[in-house]
């Protein structure tokens, strides 16, 4: 067979397999449900923080921290899905593409919670604080990359873990305890922006970025998101060659 006719046909099956497990990601039965589910958790925790915030707590990073934050534990979920996905199918050894997946529930949660809150904020009857759409910008492109990290953290438990159950639990109970951990010796304290997920997420809600926190985000993506499917691919590997 022709080298170049050989390439073609490898180009479309990556193609294939990444549009499957795109497709797959809010596709099946029980995955728009779950979405649908998530968003209208977030719009529910918009309009009760709005009517309980204090005029000066009214702004657009003061919901979207929590809103976010709420939405930012289902999200996981959609990861752990995925990689189910995969297991049921021990030909596709193929581990990116459902990693990358997750990116698509993780911007549309992202997305729209940012929307539930901007609209949230603007129809409100009650006062407001004096700058309430201070950082609004940067807090809605943070707002996605909080949700791509949480997506990353659950296909990278998921692939470490066999049970979607654990795994799940793992999504909470890991990067909380980590946070928890370090902020419980104030030495270690600083350490929690750069190590663990929410302690990121926290600035980039804020909007208060400077060059130290965006390089503490990337630390965290690299901890969290490539670290962690990176070592969840390989003993998916190693699992499906002792299974052989």
């Amino acid at each position: 067979m022709d080298p170049g006719t050989t390439s073609r046909q490898e180009a479309v099956g990556v193609d294939e397999t990444t549009g499957g497990a795109v497709r797959r990601a809010i596709g099946t039965r029980a995955r728009p449900w779950l979405l649908a589910g998530t968003l209208f958790a977030g719009l529910l925790a918009a309009v009760a923080l709005i009517a309980a915030m204090g005029p000066a707590d009214r702004t657009f990073a003061g919901l979207s921290d929590t809103v976010q934050s709420l939405m930012s534990v289902a999200t996981p979920l959609f990861g752990i899905l995925l990689v189910g996905d995969l297991r049921r199918a021990p030909d596709a050894v193929r581990v990116i593409p459902t990693v990358l997946a997750v990116g698509l529930p993780a911007v549309v949660i992202g997305v729209v919670g940012v929307l539930i809150c901007a609209t949230t904020l603007a129809l409100t009857p009650a006062d407001v604080a004096g700058d309430p759409w201070r950082h609004a910008g940067t807090v809605a492109v943070g707002s996605v990359l909080a949700q791509v990290v949480a997506g990353l953290v659950g296909t990278g438990l998921g692939l470490l873990l066999r049970s979607p159950v654990v795994a799940f639990l793992g999504t909470i109970v890991l990067p909380l305890g980590v946070y928890a951990l370090l902020g419980a010796v104030d030495t270690l304290l600083p350490a929690q922006a750069w190590l663990t997920p929410y302690g990121s997420v926290r600035n980039l809600l804020s909007g208060d970025m400077s060059v130290l926190r965006w390089a503490q985000w990337l630390t965290v993506l690299l901890i969290w998101g490539v670290g962690l499917n990176a070592a969840g691919a390989a003993l998916l590997r190693r699992r499906r060659q002792t299974d052989r």
